[in-house]
């Protein structure tokens, strides 16, 4: 089989032109010609070309896509749809139509959005294909990259149907398929999600390969798992799995140490992209003068915290210019510069999944045990034990936990409000021309002209 040197920049593709691309992020590397460019066969023969495959893979959710830190990802573009962060810039940047209640279909973030996570799956799917004939690797090579690569689509996946309703869920690098696929159900959607991650969770090791919490592991797939689980109002699968999470994992005490990449929280980060570097989310977030020049942290966020709530002293940075000041989402503090790597962006944490089983135990009626893991929150940030003991007065303590604790971390707030049914009413009268049709986003207009079946076009767009 011809080999090739390929150099492959970062770019977004159309979901029904992608091609075989394993290794975005890579400068140069060598890679077998796939011998059936249609049906995406690609028998990889070298345990470490695969490695450095799925590494890139990570390398490229990291720098591009829905969950960059960058101002591309959903934690700064959802920021701006809900109700997180205030628009300050005089030019026109990706945010804006977000920030002012005004997408189009034919808006460009929207096709990016779409096209890089399609790009990202496509990536995970060629692993997959790649690795499925095991002569070539021991079985736990063949269990670790098979893992990998279906909780990275999996996780994709639900981000998509989050932010796009019904979508096609992809299973395969066939061109001939993918350019007619047609949309799934939302409950279709989450079927195969649930699929993908039991499947992972089997395959998976118990520790991180890397020992810095770098790649997935059972319990990165079975932290995903309770979120999935929750957002489908499954309560008894969401306190099953995300006590197995928190039965076996660590948990930070100091919150001046939450986000750094040495923390005791976290499940799963990305390390920066070179030797000394840090995260993309501290270099999009913090105001270094005043008045901003592109985004800046809303009063609600900040007046959400409670007085004495260390997050608001450690999370949340501020500026003035003397006569007014502004705020800003500090929880990484550092800048890509500094020289030494003290923050990685981490993506799943503990204290989500102390928040995911409090919610399921107050909905299966556990009200002691919901109050327990509120309590696991608060006390960390200096706060007294929750008040709240009923039903409803623990789910009111639970939303303003996941505001304070997990504001502008990927869309938490936004995706939250949405599941909670909450989105109407706080969001009119904040977003100009807010209407319940904005619970999803709209299909980039090129992909619904390129394939067919993916119409209905959702409402309102």
């Amino acid at each position: 089989m011809k080999k090739i040197e390929i150099k492959i920049r970062n770019t977004a593709l159309p979901l029904a032109a992608c091609i075989l691309i394993l290794l975005l992020g890579c400068d140069s590397i060598e890679v077998e010609t796939p011998s059936h460019l249609l049906s995406g066969e690609n028998v990889y023969t070298d345990a470490k070309t695969v490695e450095a495959a799925m590494i890139a893979i990570y390398a490229n959710l990291r720098d591009s896509g829905l969950l960059t830190g960058t101002p591309q990802g959903v934690s700064t573009l959802m920021g701006n749809y809900a109700d997180e962060l205030d628009y300050y810039s005089s030019i026109r940047l990706a945010e804006e139509p977000f920030n002012k209640n005004s997408l189009t279909a034919a808006e460009p973030s929207i096709a990016e959005l779409w096209n890089g996570a399609y790009n990202q799956i496509y990536q995970a799917n060629a692993i997959l294909e790649g690795v499925r004939d095991s002569r070539f690797f021991t079985v736990e090579e063949q269990n670790q990259f098979t893992g990998e690569s279906l909780f990275v689509r999996a996780l994709i996946h639900f981000y998509l149907m989050n932010l796009y309703g019904d979508i096609p869920y992809i299973t395969t690098t066939n061109y001939l398929e993918n350019k007619i696929v047609s949309r799934m159900p939302e409950q279709e959607v989450y079927s195969a999600i649930v699929e993908d991650l039991m499947a992972a969770q089997e395959l998976l090791p118990e520790m991180d390969v890397t020992a810095q919490h770098l790649r997935p592991n059972k319990y990165t797939a079975l932290a995903l798992l309770a979120r999935v689980h929750l957002y489908n109002k499954n309560w008894e699968l969401a306190n099953q799995y995300s006590s197995v999470v928190i039965d076996n994992n660590g948990w930070e005490e100091n919150i001046e140490n939450v986000f750094l990449n040495t923390s005791y929280s976290t499940l799963w980060q990305f390390s920066p992209n070179e030797v000394g570097g840090n995260t993309l989310e501290a270099n999009t977030f913090i105001i270094l003068s005043a008045p901003p020049s592109e985004r800046a942290l809303s009063n609600r966020v900040v007046d959400a915290f409670e007085a004495e709530d260390l997050r608001r002293v450690h999370w949340v940075g501020e500026i003035s210019d003397g006569t007014t000041t502004w705020f800003f989402p500090y929880k990484y503090k550092i800048g890509l510069g500094a020289g030494t790597s003290q923050e990685y962006s981490i993506v799943l944490r503990m204290a989500e999944q102390y928040l995911i089983r409090a919610e399921a135990r107050t909905m299966l009626g556990d009200l002691a045990g919901a109050q327990a893991d509120i309590n696991k929150i608060r006390n960390r940030a200096g706060l007294v034990a929750t008040s709240a003991f009923s039903e409803a007065e623990l789910l009111k303590a639970i939303r303003q936990e996941r505001q304070t604790e997990l504001f502008t971390e990927f869309g938490h707030r936004f995706f939250d409000l949405k599941r909670w049914g909450l989105l109407d009413e706080i969001l009119n009268g904040v977003k100009p021309g807010w209407n319940s049709t904005d619970r999803v986003l709209p299909l980039p207009e090129k992909e619904l002209l390129v394939n067919p079946n993916l119409q209905p076009q959702n409402d309102g767009y």
